[in-house]
């Protein structure tokens, strides 16, 4: 409603891509039996000691540089103490007053122009293990518990309330996904929870200075209930300010099939966590010249990447931005264009039939069994005028689906492109002998008409002939 805007916050929850835990030397590896990538450490047996991964400090200043925070020199690791049964010690390993990182930001894109989006703070910390529930965590009878992923490296990264819809949150954590992604500290599969998010959400009068109470929802998996759960929260406490309510401060969960968010616990009085330093685990000094050396390292970075490809391939804004959109479709196209240097081209056939057979089968690029070099080769043919642009995509299709180079699949199939202007010719008025009532409209100036008798000798020709040399043919016979 037009009288009241909407405030967002996000806590996003990133995996962080290493080979063991964060305090011990038990796998990462997503799956497995239940309760069974786990060590007397992770499940927090008495007597045993944590000792921080280096990998993971390293993967969150990659993150935090590509994020735009400020590096602590000095930081530590804190027990955050609350119950739960997912969490084996009755504590969980996280940073509290002196995270790693603070004061960030990422740009995304709104109907606007740019926004900037500020990032409060970036921290790590330990996975908690996984409540397997026997149906929804409302109704369910009883859960069980998987430790398997109790002491994943995690890293938090906490926006500021800086969002003011649920098309910008979504935003926001596309952005947040693509950068992880882009300096390959995490693969954020969202279906396998390696990404997942927190969202703090409240309503006000417009022009009000303060915050109105806030909701918040956990465990977002996904960027469609990311936004369906926002927009259902923002009506919802609307409808309760106007029937004169008020909003009750509480944690909720998102319930997909019934499309509504539900209460879970109050929040009206602040859980004491009591955190404390952890006293078996040392702060943490960060060199300076291994922050440096870390920065160098780092990729291209999506914006930047969107920029060059606008500068230097002369691609529209909207092409730049989804070729971008991940590091392995911007470099497919890139290798791409070494072999075929026609970018809009290859923009063009990636965007379309390739991007629509992507999906439909729903494969990863790196699992297309297209090469750049073969996509680049069948360009070539259309480009030389051996196959039509019709062919073309008949021809693309076998090729996606078998893997196989476009030429052999041409000369198979006996597909080359008829531009023999005698050959042409001769089917050109077989088809205007048999067609004089089209022939006629055409010279009363239906220009229509035409279409129909190209459509004729294409198809007389199995679509072979040169649809350039009919057009041209039939416009000088007419």
């Amino acid at each position: 409603m037009p009288r009241y805007e909407t405030v967002i916050g996000l806590e996003a929850h990133v995996e962080l891509k290493t080979r063991a835990k964060i305090f011990c030397d038990s796998t990462t590896g997503f799956g497995g039996e239940p309760n069974t990538h786990v060590c007397p450490v992770c499940l927090g047996l008495p007597g045993v000691l944590p000792v921080v991964n280096k990998k993971v400090v390293e993967h969150a200043i990659r993150a935090a540089l590509a994020l735009n925070c400020k590096i602590a020199e000095f930081t530590k690791f804190d027990r955050k103490n609350y119950y739960y049964p997912d969490m084996p010690k009755n504590y969980q390993i996280s940073q509290y007053d002196l995270p790693i990182a603070r004061h960030g930001y990422l740009e995304i894109d709104t109907e606007n122009g740019p926004k900037k989006i500020g990032v409060t703070r970036l921290h790590m910390e330990e996975d908690s293990g996984k409540l397997v529930h026997q149906g929804t965590i409302t109704d369910t009878p009883y859960s069980l518990v998987d430790y398997n992923r109790a002491g994943v490296p995690l890293i938090e990264i906490v926006s500021e309330p800086d969002l003011g819809s649920p098309e910008e949150a979504r935003r926001y954590m596309e952005k947040l996904r693509t950068i992880i992604q882009y300096i390959g500290v995490s693969d954020c599969k969202m279906e396998e929870g390696s990404l997942r998010c927190d969202a703090n959400i409240s309503v006000r009068p417009v022009g009000a200075r303060g915050f109105g109470a806030k909701t918040e929802i956990k465990n977002l998996n996904s960027f469609k209930a990311l936004q369906r759960s926002l927009i259902f929260e923002v009506e919802r406490q609307i409808k309760t300010l106007e029937a004169g309510g008020r909003i009750i401060q509480e944690t909720r969960t998102w319930d997909e099939g019934k499309g509504e968010t539900l209460s879970m616990r109050s929040k009206e009085h602040a859980h004491d966590y009591r955190y404390l330093p952890d006293p078996d685990l040392v702060p943490l000094l960060i060199d300076r010249r291994w922050v440096e050396d870390i920065r160098g390292a780092l990729p291209e970075l999506p914006d930047q990447r969107r920029e060059r490809f606008m500068k230097e391939y002369g691609l529209p804004a909207y092409d730049a931005a989804i070729l971008t959109n991940t590091r392995e479709l911007a470099g497919y196209f890139e290798e791409c264009v070494k072999a075929c240097p026609n970018p809009k081209a290859v923009s063009n056939w990636i965007l379309g039939d390739f991007n629509r057979l992507l999906n439909l089968h729903d494969i990863e690029i790196t699992s297309c069994k297209i090469t750049p070099q073969n996509l680049a080769a069948l360009l070539k043919l259309v480009e030389r005028g051996d196959i039509s642009g019709k062919i073309a995509k008949t021809v693309f299709a076998e090729m996606f689906a078998g893997g196989r180079d476009a030429e052999t699949i041409v000369k198979e199939k006996g597909l080359l492109q008829i531009s023999d202007e005698g050959a042409v010719i001769a089917i050109v008025e077989e088809v205007l002998a048999k067609n004089p009532g089209p022939v006629e409209d055409f010279k009363a100036g239906k220009e229509r008409a035409l279409g129909f008798l190209v459509g004729q000798v294409m198809k007389a020709t199995q679509g072979k002939a040169n649809p350039e040399l009919v057009n041209r043919l039939l416009r000088k016979k007419l």
